[in-house]
């Protein structure tokens, strides 16, 4: 699957939900062999086989496919084979990625999925991001049967109403900017409660921050796609907190954002084509990296999931 002109004038929604549209293209097998630095004899593991997918990439104005978007298609293609193993009642419980090295959004991305257990409850993938023949992202993501059992939750903190808060649009109104358009031109209607930060920095520099989000169309009635939206968009402004402790915007030349590992646990059914509130934070930056935790709550106060994503934040001369 390719980019082409047809995909670029998708309207928004569409055009994710074209790239969460994952291709399967067969299955990879290979033994493992393993020789002890002794010199014993070889030992034979058993066969070890990756169901693949293949999926493009939303074009950015950088070039990098946009992180959010791999986790999002990692999720998709490790619930397929959760699915295709006879466990689709099996919903998303947690990821946990290692960003390796950028990918080209101009080129398809290939995803492998190694089944590493079916157990009674749980069901556990491996999931290879590849491009050029490169590891871009490797994560593990755990599925569980529905249970019941102990149940509390953070409270969701009070802030104000969606509609009482600026778009993204109003927000980026008569600036001239390269990225504006693309900002603009999102599956995500994003509205952050204390201002956003794209081109001129919070007027205070807190290591906090809550964000509204829904997409812009309904979204079909698949719990494993709007967990993949949920990821995806979890990606967008993890670490806007770090940037705005330190009166940084996304739109700073000196600024060397990179994402380097994000985790994420999905508490309780949740959709993202109705209004979650992401409450972020940022305990501590230090050595070229600041990390962010965020929670994400329904309109109800319900919590749906929890976030933590640790990233390169450098700012060079």
């Amino acid at each position: 699957m390719t980019s082409d002109d047809s995909t670029h004038q998708l309207p928004p929604v569409e055009d994710l939900l074209d790239v969460l549209d994952l291709r399967p293209v067969g299955v990879a097998r290979s033994n493992s062999v393993i020789t002890a630095p002794d010199g014993a004899p070889e030992m034979d593991l058993s066969e070890r086989s990756l169901q693949l997918f293949s999926g493009r990439s939303q074009e950015t104005p950088h070039g990098r496919a946009f992180g959010g978007q791999v986790l999002a298609q990692s999720v998709i293609a490790a619930g397929r084979t959760v699915a295709s193993a006879g466990f689709a009642t099996r919903p998303i419980h947690s990821l946990h990625a290692y960003f390796i090295r950028p990918g080209d959004s101009t080129h398809p991305i290939e995803f492998g999925v190694e089944n590493l257990r079916d157990g009674n409850s749980f069901s556990v993938r491996r999931v290879y991001a590849m491009q050029y023949g490169q590891t871009l992202l490797s994560a593990t993501l755990s599925f569980q049967e529905p249970a019941e059992g102990l149940d509390h939750q953070a409270a969701m903190p009070s802030v104000p109403d969606p509609d009482r808060v600026r778009t993204t649009a109003e927000e980026l109104e008569g600036i001239d900017h390269p990225a504006v358009e693309h900002w603009k031109r999102r599956a995500l209607d994003v509205r952050t409660v204390e201002g956003a930060i794209y081109l001129v920095p919070g007027r205070q520099h807190a290591a906090h921050q809550n964000v509204w989000m829904k997409t812009v169309a309904t979204l079909p009635d698949d719990p494993l796609l709007h967990a993949a939206i949920l990821a995806y968009a979890s990606d967008y402004s993890l670490l806007e907190s770090v940037l705005r402790r330190h009166g940084l915007v996304w739109a700073d030349r000196r600024l060397r954002p990179a994402s380097l590992d994000h985790a994420m646990w999905f508490h309780r059914p949740g959709r993202i084509d109705e209004w979650v509130l992401y409450e972020q934070e940022s305990p501590s930056a230090s050595g070229g990296r600041g990390l962010g935790l965020g929670k994400i709550f329904a309109l109800d106060g319900k919590l749906i999931c929890s976030v933590a994503q640790e990233g390169m934040v450098r700012v060079k001369e």
